[in-house]
C-alpha cells in the first residue's frame, strides 16, 4: 500500500510542475501554455489523488486561488479569505446538491471578481480578488466602471462582490483598434484584467468595463427575509446591475440549465458555466467552508459536446511576427450547432504532447461552447513533420523555446507574413476601403498562399472554394467580400497613394501632391527631390522618402500590377479656401460624424489638420471655446483664434452652411 501511495505521490508531484508554470502563464501573464479543458482534466486528476492519498503537497494548485499580485497597485488584504467554488457538469449533482432547499441559478461569469465597499452612500473601496487573500485596491478604476453607482440611496456600510466583465461586442471593437494583430488580446477576460488594473485610470475609463453583482457580504440594519434573491432584488434598487438569474427547484433546474446553455452563443457577457446559491441564507451559511470551497454555492461547467472525427492534416500559418502556428484540418463535425474542421493547436509543444499525425482519429469541443478545440488524441501516432520551410516565403524555420513553449518561426526578414502591415494600410478605410478585409483575414490569406502582392487581393475569386471552408466565412461573406473587392476597385489617385504606405505620407500629403501635379502619376514617381520640396507640406524627409521609394525596381512592378486591377476616378475639385491654412481640432463634434470627418473637411479645401497648437497653427476649432484645456491655454498664449464649429462651417461657406447645419 505505501509501494501504491508512493506512485500516486510521484504522480502528484509530477502534476504539479505542470499545472503551476500554466496557471501563473494564464492568470499573471495573459497567456496558456495548454487549453482549459487538458487544465481541467489534470487539475481533476491531481484533486483525486490528493483525496485517494490523503496528502496535499505543499505549493499544490488546489490550495491557491487566483493570480498573485505582482503589479504596482496598492494591496489590501480580505476580511475573510475569497475562496473559489466547487465545481460539477453534471445537472444530477446540481439536483442532489440543492436538495429541497429553493437555489439561486445564474451566469458564472468570465473576468475578474471585484469586491465593492459602501460608506455613507458613497463608494469608498474597490479591491480585486487576488489570490483569495490579499487583492489590489482599484478604487480609482472602479469609479470608471460603465455601471457602477458613485452614490446610492443606503447609507449604512455596504459590502458586495462581483464580477468586473467586458462584452464580446467591446472586446471585438477594442481589438480591432489594435493595428498589431500579435498584439492583440486573446479573450474578453484578459482584457479585463488588464484594464481594471491599469495604474491610468483613463485607460479604463476607455474600456467599457461592467459590473455585474453575484453576492452582498454586508448590509448592516437591512431586512432581506433570509433570501439571496431579496438582497438581488435590494442591490438592484440601490442601483447596481447583478447577474442575470432564475429562481430554481430541484425539478425546474434541469429546464433552466437548459434554457441558459441555448442562449450561451447569443450572450455579449462571457460565461465560463452557472453558480448555484442557496437562496435561504442562514441554512447556506450553516453548511460552513471547506479549507477551498464554500458549501452555499457551486459552480456549473458545460459538459463539453464532444464529438469523435479524422485529422486530415496539419495546416502552418505564419503570423507577422515570424510564429508559424499548426492549425488542425479535421474531417467537418456538427459542434453546438455549426459545423467546425479546424482547430488551432497554438504551438509545437502542444502539438507533440498530443502526438499528433495525419489520418488519427481525435475527438474535438468548443472551449465555452465556443472556440474549437482538440481535446483527445485517440491513436497518437506523432508522425507530424514540422516544416523546414516558411509556408509563406519558402524562407528557413527554426524552433525556438521561449518560457517552456516551443514554437517554429520564420527566419526570412523579407517572409511576406511580416508584411501584413502594408496590406492592412491598403484595404483600410482610407485608402481602398475594402470592407470585410480585416487586418486577421488577411493574415489568414497571406498564409494559406492566396495572397503575395497587393494585386493578389483583385483575384482572391481564384481561391473560392478554399474561401468558402474557412472558419468564419461561408458563401454569404465570400459573396460580400467580392463585392467589397469590385467596389474597391473603382478608386481616387490621393487613396492609392496613400495605401501605398510610403514614409510620412499620410493623405492629406498625398492630395497635395495630386493637387501640385494635377494627378499625373507618371509625373510624381518621376520628381526628383527639389520639385517634391515646393509642394506643400513635403520637406527634405518625405521628398526622400518618396524618391527612395520609386527608385527601387520592385516597388514600381508591384505599383504597375495595382494599377492595372484600379479604375482611378477623379475626385470633384473642391475651391481650396484653405490653403495655407493649419487648423487643430478638440474636444466632441456635433456637426460632423468624427473629428476625422472634419479634418476631411478641412483637407478637402486645401488646409491642414495637425495634433498640436504650434506658432504655425491658424486656427483652434473647440465647440468649448471658453474651457481652460492646455489646448485653449496654448492657443491664447500665442494669439491664435479658437472657433467652434459653427465659425468653422461660416468660414467654409458664409451663414447658409452653418445654418444648414443645424436643421
Amino acid at each position: 500500500m505505501a509501494e501504491y501511495n508512493e506512485e500516486k505521490i510521484k504522480r502528484m508531484k509530477e502534476l504539479t510542475a505542470v499545472l503551476l508554470p500554466a496557471a501563473r502563464a494564464y492568470y499573471q501573464e495573459n497567456r496558456e501554455l495548454m487549453s482549459n479543458r487538458e487544465y481541467d482534466r489534470l487539475y481533476d486528476e491531481l484533486l483525486k489523488l490528493e483525496t485517494d492519498t490523503g496528502v496535499v503537497l505543499a505549493g499544490s494548485p488546489t490550495q491557491r486561488v487566483g493570480y498573485e499580485v505582482l503589479s504596482e497597485l496598492p494591496k489590501e488584504a480580505h476580511e475573510a479569505p475569497m475562496l473559489s467554488l466547487d465545481k460539477t457538469k453534471e445537472v444530477e449533482t446540481l439536483q442532489e446538491w440543492l436538495g429541497e432547499q429553493m437555489g439561486i441559478l445564474s451566469w458564472k461569469l468570465d473576468g475578474l471578481t471585484i469586491v465593492l465597499t459602501y460608506e455613507g452612500g458613497k463608494l469608498v473601496k474597490a479591491v480585486t480578488r487576488g489570490n483569495g487573500e490579499i487583492g489590489e485596491v482599484i478604487t480609482n478604476n472602479a469609479r470608471v466602471f460603465a455601471n457602477v453607482p458613485l452614490k446610492i440611496a443606503y447609507e449604512g456600510q455596504l459590502i458586495l462582490r462581483g464580477e468586473a466583465v467586458i462584452g464580446y461586442s467591446d472586446f471585438e471593437k477594442i481589438n480591432q483598434e489594435i493595428e498589431d494583430v500579435d498584439a492583440r488580446y486573446k479573450n474578453p477576460r484578459n482584457l479585463c484584467s488588464g484594464s481594471v488594473r491599469q495604474l491610468n485610470n483613463e485607460i479604463t475609463a476607455q474600456r467599457n468595463v461592467r459590473f455585474e453583482a453575484f453576492m452582498l457580504v454586508r448590509a448592516d440594519g437591512a431586512d432581506f427575509k433570509n433570501s439571496r434573491r431579496e438582497q438581488f432584488e435590494w442591490l438592484k434598487s440601490q442601483g447596481f446591475d447583478v447577474v442575470e438569474y432564475q429562481c430554481v427547484t430541484r425539478e425546474s433546474l434541469p429546464g433552466a440549465v437548459n434554457d441558459f446553455s441555448e442562449r450561451i452563443q447569443s450572450c455579449d457577457l462571457p460565461s465560463d458555466g452557472l453558480v448555484l446559491l442557496m437562496d435561504d441564507i442562514a441554512y447556506g451559511e450553516s453548511l460552513g467552508r471547506t479549507a477551498k470551497f464554500p458549501r452555499n454555492s457551486i459552480a456549473f461547467k458545460w459538459a463539453d459536446e464532444i464529438r469523435e472525427t479524422r485529422l486530415k492534416e496539419i495546416e502552418w500559418s505564419a503570423s507577422r511576427t515570424g510564429l508559424i502556428n499548426p492549425v488542425a484540418i479535421f474531417e467537418p463535425v456538427e459542434l453546438e450547432g455549426t459545423t467546425v474542421s479546424r482547430a488551432s493547436v497554438h504551438n509545437i509543444s502542444i502539438m507533440e504532447a498530443l502526438k499528433l499525425g495525419e489520418g488519427d482519429t481525435i475527438t474535438v469541443y468548443k472551449a465555452n461552447m465556443i472556440i474549437p478545440q482538440i481535446a483527445e488524441n485517440l491513436t497518437g501516432s506523432g508522425t507530424v513533420e514540422i516544416p523546414d520551410v516558411c509556408p509563406v516565403c519558402g524562407g528557413r524555420t527554426e524552433i525556438r523555446q521561449v518560457n517552456d513553449v516551443r514554437s517554429l518561426y520564420c527566419t526570412n526578414p523579407e517572409c511576406q507574413a511580416k508584411k501584413i502591415k502594408s496590406f492592412t494600410l491598403l484595404v483600410s478605410r482610407d485608402a481602398l476601403n475594402i470592407d470585410g478585409l480585416s487586418e486577421a483575414t488577411l493574415e489568414k490569406f497571406i498564409a494559406a498562399g492566396f495572397i503575395h502582392e497587393y494585386a493578389d487581393i483583385f483575384h482572391l475569386d481564384r481561391h473560392q472554394e478554399a474561401i468558402i471552408q474557412m472558419e468564419g466565412f461561408g458563401q454569404r461573406s465570400y459573396d460580400n467580400l467580392m463585392a467589397a473587392i469590385r467596389t474597391a476597385s473603382h478608386t481616387t489617385l490621393p487613396r492609392l497613394i496613400y495605401g501605398l504606405g510610403i514614409t510620412g505620407i499620410g493623405l492629406a500629403n498625398a492630395k497635395m501632391l495630386c493637387r501640385t501635379f494635377r494627378s499625373d502619376f507618371s509625373a510624381m514617381r518621376r520628381a526628383q527631390i527639389e520639385e517634391l520640396t515646393e509642394v506643400d507640406g513635403i520637406g527634405q524627409i518625405l521628398a526622400e522618402g518618396w524618391s527612395s521609394y520609386f527608385s527601387s525596381e520592385k516597388n514600381n512592378r508591384l505599383v504597375d500590377d495595382l494599377l492595372e486591377e484600379l479604375t482611378m476616378e477623379q475626385e470633384p475639385e473642391e475651391e481650396a479656401v484653405f490653403a495655407g491654412k493649419v487648423f487643430v481640432i478638440t474636444g466632441s463634434v456635433e456637426h460632423f460624424a468624427n473629428r476625422k470627418a472634419l479634418q476631411a473637411e478641412i483637407e478637402k479645401r486645401g488646409g491642414k489638420a495637425t495634433g498640436s497648437v504650434t506658432a504655425k497653427t491658424s486656427y483652434l476649432i473647440n465647440n468649448d471655446v471658453t474651457s481652460n484645456s492646455s489646448k485653449n491655454k496654448k492657443a491664447k498664449e500665442l494669439g491664435i483664434p479658437i472657433i467652434s464649429e459653427l465659425d468653422f462651417l461660416r468660414l467654409l461657406g458664409g451663414e447658409e452652411n452653418a445654418d444648414k447645419s443645424t436643421e
